[in-house]
């Protein structure tokens, strides 16, 4: 199969996953952590994006949304994934960690992934699952609602006036094609849309009562999300520069929306790149893998209103790979004299 050929089919693929999840409104109000490098830690969002080099890979990441406006969304997560193989079959397997807060709330999001490889049509599909749990945190404790506020009462029993959290099973899954060329992905995360039993009893450390008020509870849904992305790697002919695009679509059936990259790439080692969010916000990008480490910064300048009141968001992330031999053979295996 032809270079134009591949491209081709990658770019209708693109096409059609976009107009079928139709971007129409910006997701305020998703489950999930939103990252402009959703491209570098792919196994955030799909549990079959483990083990796609021969590497142990590791990434860390950070991300402060709206920089000026007080308690606005902070996220940090932690992913590492590597393949092995079992009965002569090639899997991978992997972990994936993410809490974020947003004013008062705190979520925590904690999975153990595993997916099962095989090679057809040219690439290497993998199809993967992903079980963990869910924890949700509300900080009621410090909730202040001024006297004179025509539109809730201080006595509101549907605001928690003390800290509550709770979590629950959670489960994800996906599916990843990874060409020589380009990397589609299909993946759900919260695929049972499990609710969240907040106790406020629990939270506040109060055991011992036994009325009403204590016991009384909230209940959080996290919301079943579907995500789409690919990414693709076009070399330059006689140059040491090669094109990557990436494209993120998300949908949670309430709120859908998506995003476009595209960075430039000189000898494997240094990214530049730009992206555009709908609806939301402009991105630029640099990176730089040297050897084994991976460093990277995105700025996102936001198109909407809220450029008025933050200078908007910064994101980083870190990396680091190795080979891990866990072959029969071992270079520094040593025979017993007793036996030489």
């Amino acid at each position: 199969m032809t270079m134009p050929s591949l491209l081709h089919r990658f770019t209708r693929l693109v096409a059609i996953v976009a107009a079928l999840f139709g971007v129409a409104a910006p997701a305020a109000a998703q489950t999930d952590i939103q990252l402009s490098q959703f491209y570098e830690v792919p196994s955030l969002y799909n549990a079959a994006a483990i083990g796609l080099s021969d590497n142990v890979r590791v990434r860390l990441g950070g991300r402060l949304q709206w920089l000026g406006i007080d308690n606005a969304p902070k996220a940090f997560l932690g992913t590492a994934d590597m393949p092995f193989k079992f009965l002569g079959k090639r899997f991978g397997v992997g972990i994936a960690v993410s809490q974020e807060s947003a004013g008062l709330y705190k979520s925590l999001n904690i999975g153990a992934q595993l997916a099962f490889k095989f090679k057809k049509w040219g690439g290497e599909w993998s199809i993967g699952v992903q079980p963990g749990f869910y924890d949700q945190a509300f900080n009621g404790s410090e909730v202040f609602i001024p006297d004179d506020d025509d539109y809730h009462q201080s006595s509101d029993e549907g605001i928690p006036t003390s800290d509550i959290h709770g979590s629950t099973f959670d489960i994800a899954a996906g599916i990843h094609y990874k060409h020589k060329y380009f990397a589609v992905g299909v993946s759900a995360t919260h695929l049972t849309s499990p609710s969240i039993k907040l106790d406020a009893a629990a939270g506040s450390g109060d055991t011992g009562s036994t009325d009403a008020a204590s016991e009384r509870y909230y209940e959080f849904k996290a919301r079943r999300t579907l995500y789409f992305i690919a990414e693709g790697n076009i070399p330059i002919k006689n140059t040491l520069f090669e094109i990557a695009p990436a494209l993120l679509v998300k949908s949670d059936f309430t709120f859908t929306t998506g995003e476009a990259h595209l960075r430039g790439r000189y000898n494997k080692m240094f990214s530049f790149g730009v992206g555009y969010r709908y609806d939301d916000a402009l991105i630029f990008s640099i990176a730089a893998d040297i050897k084994n480490f991976h460093i990277g910064y995105s700025y996102d300048y936001a198109t909407s209103a809220i450029h008025k009141a933050s200078s908007g968001s910064h994101e980083i992330s870190l990396g680091y790979c190795f080979k891990l031999n866990l072959g029969d053979k071992n270079l520094n295996r040593h025979k017993s004299i007793r036996i030489m």
